[in-house]
């Protein structure tokens, strides 16, 4: 029984220390937010907090973890058709304009992710994936219904716009009067055109 508690409470600090550090990164920015940082605004040493996580990588890969489920909470993407989907794709690109903290560890981590052994590579190779069929689902079932070009190669154009929201906000992080929603409503109405 004991143990049943002390679980709980722990669950309970680390989901605290995730939604903290997602406060403090968006405020701060990845590289001028320390673990001491994160250690103290929810009131832990730097050890305290560590005994969480196996590592301070997989600290970091958790925190983006949970970004993507509020976003994906937060999106207006339903799942229902293309239109929807390019609001939702649309939609994160402003809610990341607001929290460049987040968009700077996410693209820190996603480059280094591609280094085989690191610790968030599994993660960003799955989320890749998972982006991937979503995408190309939802343009089959909008090509079915005649809505978009049949001409337009799904699983293509799903890697294309992971592509696009990547390095738009590579380029938004390095010039900020670049808008990524804007960017990313021009390319998906060149994509749906079709040739002409």
């Amino acid at each position: 029984m004991v143990g049943r508690g002390s679980y709980a409470k722990g669950v309970a600090k680390r989901d605290e220390i995730l939604t903290t550090a997602l406060e403090v990164i968006a405020t701060n920015g990845y590289h001028k937010t320390t673990i001491r940082d994160l250690a103290a605004a929810v009131g832990l040493s730097q050890t305290g907090l560590l005994h969480y996580f196996d590592t301070k990588e997989e600290l970091f890969v958790e925190i983006i973890r949970r970004r993507d489920a509020q976003l994906e909470e937060q999106s207006s993407e339903d799942g229902q058709g293309a239109e929807h989907l390019i609001d939702g794709l649309v939609d994160v690109g402003r809610r990341n304009a607001a929290v460049p903290g987040l968009v700077q560890l996410y693209s820190q981590f996603s480059t280094a992710a591609t280094e085989e052994g690191h610790p968030a590579r599994p993660y960003f190779q799955a989320r890749y994936a998972e982006y991937r069929e979503r995408i190309a689902g939802l343009i089959r079932e909008e090509q079915k219904a005649g809505h978009i070009p049949a001409s337009l190669d799904p699983d293509r154009t799903a890697v294309l716009l992971a592509a696009a929201t990547d390095g738009l906000q590579t380029q938004w992080m390095l010039d900020s009067s670049i808008d990524m929603s804007d960017h990313i409503k021009y390319l998906w109405s060149t994509f749906i055109a079709g040739p002409e």
